[in-house]
């Protein structure tokens, strides 16, 4: 060939290689990894913003590169072949790598993007504003997407994916997910201060002949509360489950019952002597806060980092009686 004929098929030609072996494989890794994640085809492009059919696409696309099949699919949904399970760990491995990469290059204030966050209500009455206040210093560019619900949709947004970091009551016990303790929260039995339930009660198998106020149905403070009246022979108390700090504080101000709920929330309304801590030595167990995230989710190991410094604040500030603070680790 010429030099120009050499010039015009160098041209032609470099752009197709690096199209095809970086870019691209890395995308087509991160969906192998997403489908592995959440075991759906429909949920990964939903995650990844794309069609059904695209991430069928690349998947297709990766074998092929690969050699081997990937993923079994039948009536109960997707699952690993062995030599997809080989190809996971690897995956996985190098998106961690780059992610790292990027983080280490990157300074904090430039970052670009959104990252999903899962609140309980307990923190949002207590140490959420803190904590959002650090993260819009620390990230200014970045997008915060805040969602309030109970422990229990929280932990399953995280599973499937459609959240990066959850502050909820469990420790979740799974590959792709880290959970942290933080803190816990002191219970406690509360009541108006002008209102009939503020009394003196023998015990607990006093006061649950009373109207019980607590959080909602099969959330850990609710069993928890359940468990310790039936230890005390109480097998069907009066429990109002509701799944609202701010109704639950409305309810007992308005004197419609006795809450099972951390004073930290009603600390205000107990100085201004509108609610009163009844004195009965027998409490549900503490209430824990902890942070889970998903692993290899850009910024979030620096906002778990960002939570506990919040909460070692907060807990430092309200005093024991209302946040007992957890060892930093």
């Amino acid at each position: 060939r010429s030099s120009a004929a050499s010039d015009v098929y160098k041209r032609q030609k470099l752009p197709l290689c690096i199209r095809k072996v970086d870019p691209m494989n890395l995308k087509f890794l991160e969906t192998f990894v997403w489908v592995a994640r959440l075991k759906s085809f429909s949920h990964t492009a939903e995650k990844l913003f794309t069609t059904q059919a695209a991430i069928s696409s690349r998947i297709a696309v990766l074998e092929g590169e690969l050699g081997v099949k990937l993923f079994l699919r039948d009536s109960r949904g997707v699952s690993l072949t062995p030599e997809g399970v080989k190809v996971l760990e690897h995956a996985e491995q190098m998106l961690d790598t780059l992610q790292v990469l990027k983080q280490s290059i990157q300074a904090p204030s430039s970052k670009v993007g959104r990252v999903r966050i899962g609140v309980m209500d307990t923190v949002i009455h207590t140490w959420l504003s803190p904590l959002v206040a650090e993260m819009m210093d620390h990230y200014p560019q970045v997008e915060i997407e805040l969602v309030a619900d109970t422990s229990l949709n929280l932990c399953d947004q995280l599973q499937k994916g459609f959240l990066d970091l959850v502050l909820q009551t469990d420790l979740l016990r799974q590959e792709s997910i880290r959970s942290l303790d933080l803190a816990s929260y002191p219970m406690g039995w509360i009541a108006a201060s002008n209102s009939i339930y503020n009394r003196d009660y023998a015990n607990v198998a006093e006061l649950a002949r009373e109207r019980i106020v607590t959080y909602s149905k099969n959330s850990l403070p609710h069993q928890q509360v359940l468990s310790l009246m039936q230890a005390n022979g109480v097998l069907a108390p009066r429990l109002n489950c509701v799944n609202s700090v701010s109704a639950i504080t409305r309810l007992l101000r308005d004197g419609f019952g006795i809450g099972a709920l951390p004073p930290v929330l009603v600390r205000e309304e107990l100085a201004r002597g509108e609610l009163t801590l009844l004195a009965i030595e027998q409490r549900p167990p503490n209430l824990q806060v902890v942070v889970s995230w998903r692993v290899g989710v850009e910024l979030v190991e620096d906002i778990v980092e960002l939570c506990q410094r919040v909460v070692q604040r907060y807990g430092q500030k309200v005093g024991a009686d209302y946040l007992v603070l957890m060892e930093p680790q």
